[in-house]
């Protein structure tokens, strides 16, 4: 077996440091080479072969990033080691492996780099978050044909599975007895009937930790309905799911000290004659009446009815993740979800435990006064807020109003893709705030 091919990676201007021979700093020279951030520069070995790589750091100051994951991406199939000034061993791992992934599914499998792992990685720990973005990004790269709310469901039971988790689901007309009105009316008119999936795991007498997830396989925008360029990347609008089932893999993988449970609702937003309209007024788990101003604002419907269910049994800490607003990428781009939290102190942690591991969060306001944007004449409240603006903060406000008991609520408004490919994730279906609450609850909850 050939041995691993050396990546030697290099600071920006830090070639003197770098532990190269003569020869290797000459013909780095020679190629314009200093260590400039994602530059891969094939080294020869002296006898018309390949000898390595040099690859480029970028800056040696700064947070870490995932700036490895562009070597990955760049280099050819074949067993590789890290050399040089690559960092915490452990993070140079995951994002080089992060950067090797592809979505193969629908067209012949090329093989990738592999990685050596680095001496003092930890191979449990870059596994377990390997494999959770993982889980994350097939989803949302998976098209509505092939996962529907029947594929879907289908797909978390074996998950849970294969984690000895309890899988219970309330499915179709079922959703009315049990108390999830709002489920069942923005699912109600697909082929395939709307759910909930309740997943719980851990030992009852730990914290209990509760995520939910906005699974909706595909948005029309109901009656409502999107422009053709609207719906190009509906097939992403499970992301919230897709990502609170990562975040489920790596808690579960490392065993943290807390009860875990997960709320799915899954629907599909169609349209046909049985469609929710403009106008209704809907009545939801938690006894509010909600009056329907867009059809297209239908996430928020879903969660409000799981996050009541959830808050009933007053969670330690209640986390939901949806792909809900586009104002949320309006304000603050495609790789910066908003983080709204009824704990000021708790968001701070998230928001430097998503910088520790390049995975950014940004702490947006529960501003109050823009709950009278959701006023509605003839409900409680109406779904989707008047004039336009503040968008992913009323969306935010909305559900707030369906968590009172949880000790800590919070919400991130993910986009859950890359429009375009960077360090450490390819083009595509992306996780975001995995790593992010994962290395909070495990500060927090141990191992």
């Amino acid at each position: 077996m050939p041995a691993a091919l050396p990546v030697i990676c290099v600071s920006e201007n830090g070639l003197a440091a770098a532990g190269l021979t003569p020869d290797q700093v000459g013909w780095a020279e020679a190629n314009g080479f200093s260590g400039q951030r994602g530059r891969l520069l094939p080294l020869p070995d002296g006898q018309a072969g390949l000898g390595g790589y040099l690859f480029g750091m970028g800056p040696a100051e700064g947070r870490p990033t995932m700036v490895l994951g562009l070597a990955a991406a760049a280099l050819p199939a074949g067993d590789y080691a890290l050399e040089g000034a690559f960092g915490d061993p452990g993070f140079a791992a995951l994002a080089f492996r992060l950067g090797a992934y592809r979505f193969d599914r629908y067209r012949a499998a090329k093989p990738g780099p592999t990685l050596v792992l680095p001496q003092g990685a930890d191979a449990d720990e870059v596994d377990r978050l390997v494999e959770a973005a993982g889980i994350a990004r097939d989803l949302i790269n998976t098209p509505a044909n092939d996962l529907g709310p029947d594929a879907l469901e289908a797909f978390i039971a074996e998950f849970a599975a294969a984690r000895g988790m309890d899988c219970a689901v309330t499915r179709g007309d079922d959703l009315l007895a049990a108390g999830f009105p709002m489920i069942h009316a923005v699912g109600r008119a697909a082929a395939e009937a709307p759910r909930l999936v309740d997943l719980t795991w851990g030992d009852p007498a730990h914290p209990k930790v509760t995520l939910v997830g906005k699974g909706v396989t595909f948005d029309t925008g109901g009656l409502d309905i999107k422009p053709s360029s609207g719906m190009l990347l509906m097939k992403k609008d499970m992301g919230g799911a897709a990502n609170v089932l990562g975040l489920a893999h790596a808690i579960v993988s490392a065993g943290l000290k807390l009860r875990l449970r997960v709320l799915i609702p899954i629907v599909e937003n169609a349209i046909s004659a049985s469609a929710f309209r403009p106008g209704d007024v809907l009545r939801s788990r938690k006894g509010l009446t909600v009056e329907i101003g867009n059809t297209d604002a239908e996430g928020r419907l879903i969660l409000a009815d799981a996050l009541a269910l959830a808050d009933e049994e007053a969670p330690e800490l209640l986390l939901d993740m949806a792909t809900l607003t586009g104002a949320a990428r309006v304000a603050l781009g495609p790789e910066l979800p908003p983080l709204y939290s009824t704990d000021d102190s708790l968001a701070a942690a998230l928001m430097a435990s998503g910088l520790r591991s390049d995975d950014p969060l940004w702490h947006m306001p529960l501003w109050s006064p823009y709950d009278a944007m959701m006023n509605s004449k003839v409900a409680d409240v109406n779904n989707a807020g008047a004039g336009g603006f503040a968008g992913s903060v009323t969306a935010a406000l909305f559900l707030r109003r369906f968590v009172a008991n949880a000790a800590a609520w919070v919400h991130l408004d993910i986009y859950g893709w890359a429009p375009e490919a960077r360090a450490g994730r390819s083009h595509g279906g992306t996780d975001q705030g995995i790593r992010a609450v994962f290395g909070l609850l495990s500060d927090r909850y141990g191992r």
